[in-house]
């Protein structure tokens, strides 16, 4: 659905500005990334306020992708795939009320495995010269710390989330 829909709407832009310089295939891959974040955002919120979640979904809707855009990770196959496991994810995540202890166990374990794994998976993704990745996994780190000060049990569940998605992007690379 989201390659028909970007697929459509390259074409669009295309008949529109047919000297634009970016190519149908930049153009179609570009909108798909921006539909795929605009339906899990829309998703989640929905979803958040039929819930009475909205709060807890919109830390999570920040904390994921503050630390997702530093640290890369695992990626689905399907832009509606991605949108529909991550919408549920996050949810799911919305849930989550467990003492400061928990909180402070789910910080250390996400902190300890962007310590070992991040940046992983950005390749495709960013530009950022490899010679600045390091920087990358310091500010992954920073963010993970900054929930030891904030404490929110629903963060502390998305970070780890998405620290899990570097281990498993790390399975992704070695198969490649």
């Amino acid at each position: 659905m989201l390659e028909l829909m970007s697929g459509k709407l390259a074409v669009g832009i295309k008949n529109i500005v047919p000297d634009h310089p970016a190519s149908y295939a930049v153009l179609k891959f570009s909108i798909s990334v921006v539909l795929n974040v605009v339906f899990i955002i829309g998703l989640t919120l929905v979803v958040s306020l039929l819930t009475d979640r909205t709060g807890e979904a919109l830390q999570i809707l920040i904390s994921f992708a503050l630390l997702r855009q530093v640290s890369g990770g695992a990626h689905l196959k399907s832009g509606m795939a991605c949108v529909f496991f991550t919408a549920t994810l996050f949810t799911l995540l919305s849930y989550v009320e467990v003492s400061s202890e928990y909180v402070l166990l789910m910080n250390g374990i996400s902190l300890l495995v962007v310590l070992w794994r991040a940046p992983i998976g950005i390749e495709r993704q960013t530009r950022i010269p490899q010679r600045h990745w390091p920087k990358l996994k310091i500010i992954a780190a920073l963010l993970v710390a900054a929930n030891l000060l904030i404490g929110s049990p629903v963060i502390a569940a998305s970070l780890l989330a998405q620290s899990i998605s570097l281990l498993i992007a790390r399975r992704e690379v070695k198969s490649l």
